[in-house]
């Protein structure tokens, strides 16, 4: 599989795959791999996994057609959809919107293959992945 072969890639710089998405922006077709590193993503650190992911690409192209291809941080603000980035971001601040309950706000205390735990300021809640709907990490500014 073609996401194996770029998370080698991303692994070689000392970073880590996050996601990889194919979305429609202003017409065009866009292929976005998202990384992480410890000490950081920058511009140059993008430039370089593009560089050694684009030949890979010429031969197992991701999607049909053009399309541009990008390399990028997830942000500061990221959404969580796997379980792996659940388990990343234990201790991290997460904004959580319940299915047909509401929103919360909190510590993100535990991730495991069936749900999370959340410390809100006043109790600690649990949640089944199936309840969940959006969960992303946030800063307070």
């Amino acid at each position: 599989m073609i996401i194996k072969e770029i998370e080698n890639i991303v692994n070689s710089y000392g970073a880590k795959l996050y996601d990889s998405e194919v979305v429609q922006e202003n017409g065009d077709t866009i292929f976005r791999v998202y990384i992480l590193k410890d000490s950081g993503v920058n511009l140059d650190l993008c430039a370089n996994i593009s560089r050694d992911v684009s030949p890979l690409l010429d031969i197992n192209s991701p999607v049909s057609g053009e399309y541009r291809f990008e390399v990028s941080s997830p942000g500061i603000e990221r959404k969580l959809t796997k379980l792996s980035h659940f388990i990343d971001s234990v201790g991290e601040r997460v904004k959580v919107k319940v299915v047909g309950d509401g929103k919360y706000k909190g510590i993100l205390k535990s991730a495991n293959d069936t749900g999370i735990e959340l410390d809100t300021k006043d109790e600690t809640l649990t949640f089944s992945y199936s309840q969940l709907g959006t969960v992303k990490t946030y800063f307070e500014w």
